[in-house]
């Protein structure tokens, strides 16, 4: 297992999250994925955080909604903490990952998230253009740069190798990243078999642009809740998924979940939601379920089902600790 990653969302406090993430880089973890889908943790600053308490992790977005940030404000902002967080073995320590926001968040914020597929088109394309470091002209629908360039006047001008991706789930999302990103996110809360048609219209937008699934690089969110105890470790999972369940319709969907699972635990669940929904209806989400579409149970078990997300397609596994996170670092340690 050459690459294992690991996610943050709020689960932890963040000072405690700031010693996972030294933990993580001792114990041979590759890089950490912030999210920021949520109006809990701005990835910017938890990024730029860790970038100052590690010295060889990477950093990605997991996942920058492209609607919350003009797309100069997010080339300005990523070369920033590119600079702040230096380069290891000759390549700079930061990741972009983007995605299309999702409801009813983006609607309550007062977002409308119409074509997603052409607004993420041009925001990548523009700032692929901005990290070139060139003055750039861009007039699409959604983005407007006039003769903008970042304005680096007493740092390093060179330009910033920083690849993007795109957090993609549904079919046309994933198989326009395959034509125009560096790499997709791929989502959690789905079963190792969602990877097997991933691939595919992954392959089908990247030959569009003259290579092959292969050529991108494809990290993916998984849950994982490791124990010694089993039953206790099942049970820190599905406080997530239960949530996740509930929320975000399109991870609903693409974990294969039966719609009366969802209607009954949406029956129960508000957003946000409190702790007292959550735990009330996690009685209609199975353990089946659970071990479906995470990596949960003893260390072995987690181990193995990992394994199965990379046999179908993950380049490298993003692990959200649910129960230990030091014994799922220990569980998963590169050295």
């Amino acid at each position: 297992m050459p690459r294992i990653a690991l996610y943050m969302q709020d689960k932890h406090p963040i000072r405690y999250e700031l010693e996972i993430a030294r933990y993580a880089e001792e114990r041979g973890f590759s890089e950490i994925w912030q999210a920021d889908t949520r109006l809990a943790r701005d990835c910017v600053v938890m990024m730029s955080a860790f970038l100052t308490q590690t010295r060889r992790l990477r950093f990605g977005s997991g996942i920058l909604p492209i609607w919350s940030r003009n797309p100069a404000v997010i080339a300005a902002t990523w070369s920033t903490m590119w600079e702040l967080g230096g380069k290891v073995d000759g390549r700079g320590r930061l990741m972009l990952g983007l995605g299309a926001w999702w409801e009813p968040i983006a609607g309550r914020v007062g977002i409308e998230r119409r074509k997603p597929l052409k607004a993420m088109r041009e925001h990548v394309e523009a700032l692929r253009k901005l990290f070139t470091m060139e003055e750039v002209t861009y007039l699409g629908e959604f983005v407007h740069l006039d003769r903008i360039k970042l304005d680096v006047a007493f740092g390093d001008t060179s330009p910033r190798d920083i690849p993007i991706y795109i957090g993609a789930t549904g079919d046309q999302m994933l198989e326009m990243t395959g034509e125009i990103a560096d790499g997709a996110v791929l989502n959690y809360c789905v079963p190792p078999e969602y990877n097997d048609k991933a691939m595919e219209l992954l392959d089908k937008g990247a030959r569009r642009a003259g290579r092959r699934v292969e050529d991108l690089d494809r990290p993916q969110l998984v849950v994982c809740a490791v124990d010694n105890d089993r039953k206790k470790a099942i049970e820190a999972a599905k406080v997530l998924l239960t949530q996740y369940l509930a929320q975000q319709p399109h991870i609903a969907k693409a974990s294969g979940v039966s719609e009366d699972i969802v209607k009954k635990v949406q029956s129960v669940l508000g957003w946000p939601a409190t702790k007292e929904q959550v735990h009330q209806a996690m009685q209609y989400v199975p353990d089946e379920f659970v071990l479906k579409i995470s990596a949960t149970g003893t260390p072995a078990e987690a181990r193995a089902k990992v394994e199965e997300y990379i046999k179908r397609g993950c380049t490298c596994p993003i692990l959200y600790p649910m129960a230990d996170p030091y014994l799922m670092i220990d569980t998963f340690a590169q050295v």
